[in-house]
C-alpha cells in the first residue's frame, strides 16, 4: 500500500491498565476510501482501540498517525477537528428531540453555530434543509418530525450516522453499528453503511461476521 494511500496508521499501540494490557502493540493501516473492519472476540479490546484513537484514552506506548500527522498527543477536541468522528454503540441521540432538530444539532455543533442560530430565520431555514438532506441520505426523510424516542432501534441507529455525517467527516469510526437490530435493520443498516462510504473512510468494530463479510474492503 502506497503511504499516501493511508488515512489513518497505528504503531505497537498499547493500553495498560495497572498492569492488565487491553490494547496490545496494535499496528495497523487504513486505506482511504475503504471500508476496514476490525474484528475479535469480546474483551479483545477493539473498543479501546477507538477511545484510543478517538483520544478518549491516553496510549501506554505506541504512535497514531492521520494523513501522515502524528496525533498522538492531540486532545479530543483536535481529532474531530482533523476530521476523524465516531459513532458510539450505545445510541446517543437526544430521546424527545424530533429526528429533524437531532440533526440540526449536531450541524450547530459543528459549525459553531450552537448559540447565533435562532437569530437569523434564514440561518435556521439553511439548517433544515441541510439536516432534511441528511436525512434524505440515511431514509429518514419522512421522519424527519417524527420524536426520537419513537423510533425503531433500527432506525436510531440510522439516525446516529446521520449526525455523524453532520460533522463531515473524513474517517467515521463505527463501533458494533448492528448491535441489538433486528433481522430486517441489519440488512437496512449495512446497505446504508455501503452508501455513506461513498467517498469516505470507514473503520468499524463488527461482530456480526455476515456484515463484515458484506461490505468491508480490508479486515
Amino acid at each position: 500500500m502506497n503511504q499516501t494511500d493511508v488515512i489513518l496508521e497505528t504503531r505497537g499501540l498499547t493500553k495498560e491498565f495497572k498492569g492488565f494490557i487491553a490494547v496490545d502493540n496494535v499496528s495497523l493501516k487504513v486505506r482511504r476510501g475503504s471500508i476496514h473492519a476490525l474484528i475479535g472476540p469480546n474483551g479483545a479490546g477493539k473498543t479501546t482501540c477507538f477511545n484510543l484513537l478517538t483520544k478518549f484514552l491516553t496510549p501506554t506506548r505506541g504512535q497514531i498517525f492521520f494523513n501522515g500527522t502524528d496525533i498522538t498527543r492531540d486532545s479530543p477536541e483536535h481529532i474531530a477537528r482533523r476530521g476523524i468522528v465516531r459513532s458510539y454503540q450505545i445510541s446517543s441521540v437526544f430521546p424527545h428531540l424530533t429526528v429533524l432538530e437531532n440533526v440540526r444539532v449536531a450541524l450547530q455543533r459543528a459549525t459553531d453555530l450552537s448559540f447565533q442560530f435562532w437569530r437569523s430565520e434564514k440561518v435556521l431555514e439553511s439548517m433544515n434543509a441541510r439536516a432534511l438532506d441528511l436525512l434524505n441520505q440515511v431514509d429518514l426523510g419522512s421522519f424527519a418530525q417524527v420524536e426520537t424516542v419513537s423510533l425503531p432501534y433500527g432506525r436510531k441507529r440510522a439516525l446516529e450516522i446521520a449526525t455523524t455525517l453532520a460533522t463531515e467527516p473524513e474517517l467515521m469510526l463505527l463501533d458494533e453499528p448492528t448491535q441489538g437490530v433486528g433481522h430486517e435493520d441489519v440488512a437496512r443498516v449495512t446497505e446504508l453503511i455501503k452508501r455513506v462510504a461513498v467517498g469516505r473512510t470507514v473503520l468499524m468494530v463488527e461482530h456480526n461476521m455476515n456484515v463484515v463479510a458484506g461490505i468491508s474492503d480490508q479486515i
